[in-house]
């Protein structure tokens, strides 16, 4: 569908303001190509509800992200395909960890991963599909304080991300590489609560590894929450400065880093870069 294309380009660049706007006719679009019952149409309608789920989970609507999520589901369940229940599971999962609900969070996604398993992981999708639901496992059970399992899935994450990447092979779906993984990582031990290793799990990524500008923009967030779990203000300013160059709205639109942006400039306003960093995200708001 060219309209989700387009959606998701959107995603991509991190103008949510345009994707907010476009939704509504995507998701129309979307409902009226599913007519029709096919299967496919419902994979791609249940995909266009993953994306609305995305983005309203990024800029803190979570309770029309809840609805977004359930829907997909809904779509996802009539398409009978595992790998969009997996889609369709990740976006429900960071709905539920929005909710502090990440113990319902791992179990619904270890169910997706599962599922996905079973399909014998023969096709290029299907394998970086479960390389991906091993990171959001991961991901799920850290968030839960589930040490053990979160470390567990996120080196299996590694593991098979070096496979996919011996494959040469392109996904559809999810693109599964070392790096990506190594991100999750830095997410992972930061939810444990071990600042210091996810500093280190992220010391040797940098943007060039990274397509998109929304993920080098979360390449430098997720690194500033783990600077500022460790209590390094200067570290975590010049990250957030980072991301914002790399991506404004990952800094800008997102709670949880304006909220830092907020703690930096009441608790450091002398740091370096904090008044920079203030300026920035208060004039892109503006």
């Amino acid at each position: 569908m060219v309209q989700f294309r387009r959606a998701r380009a959107l995603f991509d660049v991190g103008d949510h303001k345009k994707l907010m706007l476009a939704l509504p006719n995507l998701l129309s679009t979307g409902h009226a190509c599913a007519e029709d019952g096919e299967a496919g149409d419902y994979v791609r309608l249940a995909a266009c509800y993953d994306l609305a789920t995305e983005v309203l989970s990024k800029i803190g609507r979570y309770s029309a992200s809840r609805i977004t999520a359930d829907r997909s589901n809904i779509f996802s369940d009539l398409a009978g395909s595992p790998l969009a229940a997996a889609a369709s599971a990740r976006a429900f999962s960071i709905v539920l960890r929005h909710e502090d609900r990440s113990s319902t969070a791992q179990r619904v996604t270890l169910h997706a991963a599962a599922k996905v398993e079973a399909t014998g992981l023969n096709t290029p999708a299907q394998a970086a599909t479960f390389a991906q639901m091993l990171c959001t496992v991961a991901y799920a059970a850290a968030q839960a304080g589930d040490r053990v399992r979160a470390l567990e899935m996120i080196g299996a994450a590694e593991r098979a991300a070096k496979l996919l990447a011996d494959r040469h092979e392109r996904p559809q779906t999810f693109s599964v590489t070392p790096a990506s993984v190594a991100l999750y990582k830095v997410g992972v031990l930061w939810g444990l609560g071990d600042a210091d290793a996810a500093v280190d799990a992220g010391k040797d990524l940098h943007p060039g590894q990274f397509a998109t500008a929304e993920r080098r923009g979360r390449l430098h967030t997720d690194m500033a929450r783990a600077w500022w779990q460790w209590g390094k203000a200067e570290e975590t300013a010049v990250a957030l400065l980072a991301a914002h160059r790399e991506a404004p709205a990952e800094v800008r639109d997102r709670p949880s880093m304006r909220a830092i942006v907020t703690e930096l400039a009441e608790r450091h306003p002398r740091t370096a870069g904090v008044r920079q960093l203030t300026a920035a995200v208060h004039a892109r708001s503006a």
